[in-house]
């Protein structure tokens, strides 16, 4: 059963492409025997573990995938479309889409409570995929992208791992985790080699409950267009200044609070944006990304004439600890 499988002590680091083929062309084997000619069903959010699963999936058996993307409203700009445009148009997946955003975000209207907010999108996120799950025959698998920091931070009690748990029990699914054993860097190694785009490989890490817990307080629709919009502007800039891939983390949020500012002669009440740059190795602590003035003032410029709502722009130099990752 694929979810016994354990990392080799003496399992060699995938770092090169050979060795990232290897890999495949052996998982590929192991997938085909272990689904023979049944359906596969797969939750993919965009993010590295879930598309290099589904690009993995798709090359051991085809049609018999189904990927069921679920459009929760909080995902960044332009992430659905690219997932349609990679795995429906270009390799040609079996792909259900599930603009669920009107769903989610009248469940969360008026929640300010960070840990409510969180189950409620995942509780959500779960109906919704079961409700999918429900409407096709045959399936008699799930497959998904649990990694090997998934399993030892689950075993040592770090935090309850994302797996099957949470799905009704007439979802008595079989596992597929073909990269259970592989650490984040080997992933990205496996996805490239793969042909998946880098800027879905080299994804930076994304909160399950996306943009949610960058909208801090109740979310509204104004409020997460305004966090959408200007955390576009901020991966655009970085990639023009050669930042991509460099910062391990860029974002931006959205507070739930106005101050006073002044546009075109005239009075506004509007939101501040703050900028969040950092780096790491291990999470546990995180240094902050000290930009240019330049590049600073030209971001300042882009947000407050570009995204609605937006009077004031703040960086955060608070590193880990004191101060976690997300605000949330």
């Amino acid at each position: 059963m694929a979810e016994l499988t354990r990392r080799p002590d003496d399992m060699e680091r995938i770092t090169t492409p050979e060795l990232a083929k290897k890999f495949i062309d052996e998982q590929v084997e192991l997938m085909k025997a272990q689904i023979g000619d049944k359906k596969v069903l797969l939750a993919l959010s965009g993010g590295v573990d879930s598309s290099v699963v589904a690009a993995l999936l798709i090359k051991a058996v085809g049609k018999q995938l189904v990927c069921v993307h679920v459009n929760h409203g909080l995902l960044r700009k332009g992430e659905p479309e690219q997932v349609i445009k990679v795995f429906r148009d270009e390799m040609e997946a079996n792909l259900i889409y599930v603009d669920a955003t009107d769903r989610f975000l009248d469940k969360l209207a008026g929640v300010t409570d960070p840990e409510q907010k969180r189950k409620i999108i995942g509780g959500e996120f779960i109906e919704v995929f079961a409700e999918e799950a429900r409407k096709l025959d045959g399936i008699e698998f799930l497959a998904q992208g649990t990694i090997w920091p998934d399993i030892l931070e689950s075993e040592a009690g770090i935090k309850a791992h994302h797996n099957a748990g949470g799905l009704p029990d007439d979802m008595n699914f079989e596992l597929v985790e073909p990269v259970r054993t592989l650490f984040k860097d080997e992933v990205r190694v496996v996805g490239k080699a793969l042909g998946l785009p880098d800027n879905m490989v080299y994804r930076q890490p994304f909160p399950g409950p996306g943009l949610g817990v960058r909208c801090p307080g109740a979310i509204t629709r104004d409020r997460l267009e305004a966090v959408r919009e200007s955390d576009a502007i901020l991966r655009e800039e970085f990639a023009k200044n050669g930042l991509e891939g460099m910062v391990w983390q860029y974002f931006t949020v959205v507070p739930d609070f106005k101050s006073t500012g002044v546009k075109d002669g005239k009075r506004t009440f509007d939101w501040p944006c703050i900028i969040r740059a950092i780096n790491t190795t291990d999470v546990m602590e995180v240094t902050v990304e000290h930009l240019s003035d330049e590049l600073i003032d030209h971001l300042v410029q882009r947000i407050i004439t570009e995204v609605p709502g937006i009077n004031r722009v703040l960086f955060d130099y608070t590193p880990k600890p004191p101060a976690t990752v997300e605000y949330e």
